[in-house]
């Protein structure tokens, strides 16, 4: 293949094609073509302005490319190449209810939260946020927050200009004390990964450049509260990738009130999230079905908002972040522990939910999570894990 062709080609569709925000996600089929197109890449584009705009995830070896240039290289190269479009994708939350003031949120007491701190608050776990960024000002949060990532401009900070990825970290880790707000897992630490516009707006490959990151940046568990109706072969990649890593993806499953949900939680390899309402019930909002894994708190949910304040909001988001705080605590308290064990175990311990009229329990999927009967069943499956280890080990020195 002739690389230097394959980028000029490109570059010259994208100088004569008007400005536009659309983008198209190009992978190789055979990876040593993908090594050899990202080599002349890294050559050219020093000297080369215009592709400074393609973006490149290494995890799934893709490149992200203006739309403009993507139709004559798959006229081209249609035997070597994967093109598809690269969807815009949503975060899932109802429009914000009202402002609110510092409290125990009653989602974090619901889901028996507090009760577990005494066995674990999350001590180290590093959760990624992939979102619209967070207030590093609030004070609930100083504490929780790490550096992370601005993928939209990577000489900025991570800040927060919509107000979602705030409310999500303050359910996951805020730690204000008796003056402020407590998350479900205030020990751990939140990596916030901006990939999302002051809108609630993304681009799939955003999505797949901040998955690439926590891999590289070993990350313990993804919490994304978003998703799209649309399948994306380079999404499931990553998500794939994420997995076999070692990395649980906790996703929202959207805000259609209907059976069935978006993508990714749609995946097999992340965990699935309904909301539930204060009567423990699937709230009307919240997309359901058998694929659900576990239902969180998700109506009426009272976070922290932009500058320094608190607001309530609903939505799958906000059950996906007590979801992704409960499996923190876990994960404090047994670090070796898979993405499929987490998702079996979160399965396990959930609390069966209220029924509404005509509903069927098997329809809705999982039940309730429940942070201190996850603990107390992972306490409990390592110790027997334990003696089971031992036994074998006695049994080999006996032999």
């Amino acid at each position: 293949m002739d690389y230097y062709g394959f980028w000029q080609m490109l570059l010259e569709e994208i100088k004569a094609a008007p400005t536009n925000a659309q983008r198209r996600i190009v992978t190789f089929n055979d990876p040593r073509m993908y090594a050899g197109a990202l080599s002349q890449w890294k050559s050219l584009k020093t000297k080369t302005p215009g592709l400074r705009q393609v973006q490149v995830s290494t995890l799934i070896r893709a490149f992200f490319v203006p739309a403009a240039g993507a139709g004559k290289l798959m006229d081209r190269y249609a035997d070597s190449l994967c093109i598809e479009e690269d969807h815009r994708i949503q975060v899932h939350s109802v429009a914000p209810d009202k402002s609110g003031s510092a409290m125990m949120p009653w989602g974090v007491k619901s889901i028996h939260a507090p009760q577990a701190w005494s066995k674990s608050t999350g001590v180290h776990v590093k959760i990624g946020v992939i979102d619209t960024g967070v207030d590093f000002r609030h004070p609930d949060l100083k504490h929780s927050l790490a550096s992370g990532v601005n993928l939209l401009n990577r000489g900025m900070m991570p800040l927060d200009d919509n107000g979602h990825g705030t409310h999500i970290a303050g359910t996951l880790a805020a730690a204000g004390g008796t003056r402020g707000m407590m998350g479900v897992a205030p020990r751990a630490l939140i990596y916030p990964v901006k990939a999302f516009d002051h809108s609630g707006s993304a681009y799939v490959s955003d999505i797949v450049l901040g998955i690439d990151w926590c891999v590289q940046n070993k990350i313990d568990i993804i919490n994304m509260s978003f998703g799209m109706k649309n399948r994306s072969k380079a999404l499931h990649d990553v998500v794939i990738k994420a997995y076999r890593a070692g990395i649980a993806i906790i996703a929202s499953s959207g805000n259609d009130g209907k059976r069935g949900g978006d993508y990714p939680a749609r995946y097999p390899e992340t965990i699935a999230v309904g909301a539930l309402d204060r009567r423990q019930r699937v709230a009307a909002f919240s997309n359901r079905g058998p694929y659900i894994d576990v239902y969180g708190p998700g109506e009426g949910i009272p976070s922290c908002w932009l500058r320094e304040g608190y607001k309530e909001m609903s939505g799958t988001s906000m059950a996906t972040s007590h979801v992704t705080g409960a499996a923190a605590l876990l994960l404090a308290l047994r670090p070796g522990l898979s993405p499929r064990e987490l998702k079996l175990l979160l399965r396990r311990t959930a609390s069966p939910v209220r029924l509404r009229k005509g509903q069927r329990r098997a329809s809705l999927g999982g039940g309730a999570a429940d942070a201190l009967r996850l603990l107390r069943a992972g306490a409990r499956a390592r110790r027997s894990s334990g003696s089971s280890s031992s036994a074998k080990a006695a049994a080999a020195a006996k032999a």
